[in-house]
C-alpha cells in the first residue's frame, strides 16, 4: 500500500494538482488513503447527495418522481449543459431532471430539484448516513452567484487569473459545499450496498451514475468493455474532482473519491483530468492485489 500512495502523490506531482484520494473495496473494506479526511470542495460532486434525498424523500412517501414541473427559460441557471441551454420551455418529470443533472451535470435541472426539497433535506440525507463533514451550503445557482461577484468587472474571463481565484467563496470549503473523500466513498458504498435507502432508490441512483457521458476522468483509467465505471464530476476553477465506483466482471467493487486542485489556473487542463482515472486505477490496482485469484489488470 505504501508503495501504491508513493504512485499516487507522485501522480498528482506529475500532473501539476494536489489530490486528495479515498478509495475502498466495498465488500472486504479494505482502503487506500491519500489525505482521506481533507474537506474539500465539492462543486458538482454534491449533486449526488441531492439525488439522495430526492429517493429517500420519495420513499418516505413525500413527493412523486414522475411528477412533471415547467422550466421558464428566464428563471432557469446558467451552465453548459441540459435545460440550463435549452431556449423554450420545458415540462420534465422529477425523475428526468435527475437524469439530466447526473449524466450531463446540468445546474438548472438540480435547481429544479431543490425547489421541491430544499437544502435542508440535502443534508439530513447526509446526516442520517452519519456523514458529519459533508454539508450542503447553498444551491448550485446561489455558488455562481458567487463565482460572479467574485470576478467583479472581468466576468467569467477573470476566472483563469490568479489574484481573482485567491478570492473565491466557491473555492473555499467552509464557505461552500464540502466534503471528503472518505465521506464520498462511504455514500458512494451505501448505495452499492442498498443501504443509503430503499433497494429501488439506491437501483435508480446507481442507474444514474452510470450514465454519466464524461470519459476523461476516472474512467479514462480503466479502458476495458467489461469494467463498469458510474461516477459524477465536479469541477470549478482549478477544481476537478470525481467519485464513483469501478465494478469488474469478477465481482470486485472499489468506490473511489479524487479530488484535485491545480497549480496552473488554465481553463483546460488535460494532465489534470487525466490523473483522475491514473490515481484511481493505481488504487484499485492495489486493492485487488491483496485478493485472491487471478487480477492481471
Amino acid at each position: 500500500m505504501n508503495h501504491a500512495l508513493q504512485r499516487i502523490r507522485a501522480a498528482f506531482d506529475d500532473a501539476g494538482a494536489t489530490g486528495w484520494l479515498h478509495a475502498v473495496d466495498i465488500d472486504s473494506g479494505a482502503e487506500i488513503d491519500a489525505n482521506a479526511d481533507r474537506t474539500v470542495v465539492t462543486a458538482s460532486v454534491h449533486k449526488l447527495c441531492l439525488l439522495l434525498a430526492l429517493h429517500q424523500r420519495a420513499e418516505q412517501g413525500l413527493l412523486d418522481l414522475t411528477e412533471r414541473v415547467e422550466c421558464a427559460p428566464g428563471s432557469r441557471a446558467t451552465g453548459p449543459t441540459g435545460l440550463a441551454v435549452m431556449l423554450d420551455p420545458v415540462r420534465i418529470s422529477l425523475r428526468d431532471a435527475a437524469y439530466l443533472m447526473m449524466a450531463v451535470s446540468d445546474n438548472a435541472a438540480a435547481e429544479v430539484l431543490l425547489e421541491h426539497i430544499g437544502l435542508d433535506a440535502v443534508n439530513a440525507a447526509t446526516d442520517r448516513l452519519g456523514l458529519t463533514r459533508t454539508r450542503a451550503v447553498h444551491s448550485f445557482a446561489q455558488m455562481q452567484a458567487t463565482l460572479r461577484e467574485d470576478a467583479g468587472p472581468g466576468g467569467a474571463a477573470a476566472l483563469t487569473d490568479p489574484h481573482v481565484i485567491a478570492r473565491l467563496r466557491a473555492l473555499d470549503p467552509a464557505a461552500t459545499n464540502h466534503s471528503t473523500p472518505r465521506d464520498m466513498t462511504r455514500l458512494l458504498a451505501s448505495v452499492w450496498r442498498d443501504e443509503a435507502c430503499a433497494p429501488e432508490g439506491c437501483a435508480a441512483i446507481r442507474r444514474l451514475l452510470g450514465l454519466q457521458v464524461w470519459p476523461h476522468r476516472m474512467a479514462s483509467g480503466f479502458p476495458f468493455d467489461d469494467v463498469h465505471v458510474a461516477g459524477k464530476t465536479g469541477s470549478l476553477p482549478t477544481v476537478r474532482n470525481e467519485i464513483g465506483v469501478i465494478e469488474y466482471p469478477d465481482g470486485g467493487r472499489y468506490a473511489i473519491a479524487v479530488f484535485t486542485r491545480a497549480a496552473n489556473s488554465a481553463a483546460t487542463l488535460p494532465a489534470v483530468d487525466a490523473v483522475i482515472g491514473t490515481t484511481a486505477r493505481i488504487a484499485v490496482d492495489a486493492l485487488r492485489a491483496q485478493q485472491p485469484g487471478d487480477y492481471r489488470r
